[in-house]
């Protein structure tokens, strides 16, 4: 197959994992945010059979060097990166390729620092009107909770994704609770912790790609399945424990919501997206209150990736699925999105390709 980018390569940045989540060991959690080498090697794998020339390379502090030296033969950078590994201060892949002058999906690196802080992101929410649920960031285990919270509360690390150092433990419910999950997550991440109420509640998470995005289906979890002596929320023992194994079965997708919450859900959605300037694709994770009323938990940017044959549970491909795509025709959307924004030739675009 000829390769689609007139003779150059695809870039495919990545960060892989070194060691698997577990709940039971807080050293594997900042890592929770990448995915294992297995993972990388079969996207690389659907990459190739699409008919790109891929150029994968880790997102660490060598990535730079590789990237400056290859710039010339790269057309264009699937970023499925977050961090740049090993860099101190943290930054963030985005930058770097903005700083080469290399063309790439995903969001800028402005907005990317914006959505992988949840207080900063809050913040920009709330600014524009965009429902999301008051917060306090703790910098240290003492401070005490803001009078306008009330308990349960749940406590997150402030710039992590994919459920890390977010356990049953998270809610809380008194102040003993609440500073002894605020010293966990600043011990284990070095990182503020982000406070916001726990609401009883459905959870929903909703992909979108495009520029203008479409939306696609509701996912949500059947909480109701989980053993009774589990809050109710995607943790991190859910997420890589009991999500895998029940496989599909664990979800809605649709998820079962009547008429005017489905429309509520997907304007609160397009609202996010715009008022953070989010660009290509994303998947917004949302939870809606006893009577109804939506709020923005969470923004991934990206989203994961996992192939199918990896696991059948990855929010943003099942979705894709639900809407008919397969695996290869949502990585070439994706792509076809990032190069029409930089006005570069889309020649893999379903339409594009026939």
């Amino acid at each position: 197959m000829p390769n689609v980018l007139q003779g150059k390569k695809l870039g495919f940045i990545y960060n892989v994992r070194h060691k698997y989540p577990d709940p039971k060991d807080p050293e594997t959690f900042n890592e929770t945010d990448f995915d294992d080498p297995v993972t990388i090697e079969s996207i690389v794998t659907h990459l190739t059979n699409i008919g790109f020339d891929v150029l994968a390379i880790e997102s660490d502090t060598r990535a730079e060097e590789i990237l400056i030296r290859e710039k010339e033969n790269i057309g264009f950078i699937l970023n499925y990166s977050e961090e740049v590994f090993g860099s101190n201060p943290k930054i963030y892949m985005a930058e770097v390729l903005e700083k080469i002058g290399l063309p790439f999906s995903g969001c800028s690196n402005e907005v990317q620092n914006i959505v992988i802080n949840k207080g900063k992101m809050k913040e920009v929410l709330l600014s524009k009107n965009v429902p999301t649920l008051r917060f306090q960031v703790m910098k240290s285990e003492g401070e005490r909770l803001d009078p306008e919270l009330r308990f349960p509360v749940i406590v997150k690390p402030i710039a992590r994704g994919s459920s890390a150092g977010i356990t049953n433990k998270s809610v809380v419910h008194r102040d003993k609770e609440l500073h002894e999950q605020v010293k966990f997550i600043l011990d284990t991440f070095k990182e503020p912790a982000l406070i916001e109420p726990f609401i009883e509640g459905r959870e929903f998470s909703v992909g979108m790609l495009g520029n203008p995005p479409e939306v696609f289906p509701i996912i949500e979890p059947k909480h109701e399945s989980l053993p009774k002596d589990y809050y109710h929320i995607d943790s991190l023992e859910v997420k890589w424990l009991l999500e895998e194994e029940l496989g599909e079965n664990y979800f809605n997708c649709p998820a079962k919501v009547e008429p005017k919450l489905k429309d509520r859900i997907e304007k609160v959605c397009l609202s996010a997206w715009e008022a953070l300037d989010i660009t290509d694709f994303c998947r917004i994770d949302l939870r809606a209150d006893s009577v109804g009323d939506i709020y923005v938990l969470d923004i991934n940017t990206p989203p994961g990736l996992i192939p199918p044959e990896i696991s059948m549970t990855s929010y943003f491909p099942m979705a894709a699925r639900v809407m008919g795509d397969d695996y290869e025709t949502l990585l070439r959307k994706i792509i076809s999105e990032g190069l029409k924004r930089y006005k570069l030739k889309d020649s893999i675009s379903p339409s594009a390709r026939g």
